[in-house]
């Protein structure tokens, strides 16, 4: 389904992705694990066009998304739920997932609108709180109900976890897997919560340096000694 090769992305003089190969096959959860700074957010935003890979190719169903515009990269089937959340917090709730379904047929509002609040129930019951005024788990909820309201095929997760309670984390990855089994979209997972990720994946790769450095199932990566010292707290 998405193909990213040899891709290159620089901010200025600084080359974030040095020559980064990755594959995410329709209806796979895949993970991209790696430090603070690795590039692993930028490989996100890089598919969605903004900042312009400088070398390589994206496809995305077998077309060539590399130089297309992020409004097209999102009507193609793509959404993503950015870092850092980036809800609008002047807005409802309900007025989030209206700017969510702005790539989205408007026949089908009402229907997306009933999926994600069976997702997070929460969000029925705040559909007219401004979204600024959520705790910090309900904007996260918010920014994944956003992104499903443009009906994408693959969502792109970046970092759906930082920075929540434990018991808030299970149930977003909960979702995640509800998410890619009940409603068929393959996910592309970004997070530091390395446990968590590559337990939930079908596959994981490990960026360094704005490398590949490692890839695998991700049992096969939680058993992984490296993987372990370096993202598993010394494996405990």
């Amino acid at each position: 389904m998405l193909s990213v090769s040899g891709i290159h992305t620089s901010y200025g003089n600084i080359e974030a992705l040095r020559g980064v190969d990755v594959e995410v096959a329709e209806g796979e959860i895949v993970t991209l694990i790696g430090a603070n700074g690795a590039g692993k957010s930028t490989l996100l935003m890089t598919i969605c066009g903004n900042p312009r890979a400088t070398d390589g190719r994206i496809t995305f169903d077998g077309n060539d998304i590399t130089h297309m515009n992020t409004h097209e990269i999102i009507r193609s089937g793509i959404a993503q739920a950015p870092e850092g959340r980036r809800i609008f917090p002047r807005m409802t709730v309900m007025e989030n997932l209206q700017m969510g379904a702005t790539a989205s047929d408007p026949q089908y509002f009402d229907e997306d609108v009933e999926k994600v609040f069976s997702l997070f129930p929460i969000l029925k019951e705040r559909t007219e709180q401004r979204g600024g005024t959520l705790s910090g788990g309900e904007q996260q909820m918010l920014a994944i109900a956003r992104a499903m309201m443009s009906r994408p095929r693959l969502l792109l997760l970046d970092e759906p976890s930082l920075g929540l309670a434990p018991m808030v984390v299970k149930r977003i990855f909960e979702v995640i897997k509800e998410i890619n089994k009940r409603e068929n979209v393959t996910v592309f997972l970004v997070e530091q919560n390395a446990f968590h990720a590559l337990k939930l994946a079908n596959r994981g790769y490990v960026m360094i340096n704005g490398r590949i450095a490692l890839t695998g199932s991700g049992r096969e990566l939680l058993a992984n000694p490296e993987v372990r010292a370096a993202y598993l707290e010394g494996g405990h």
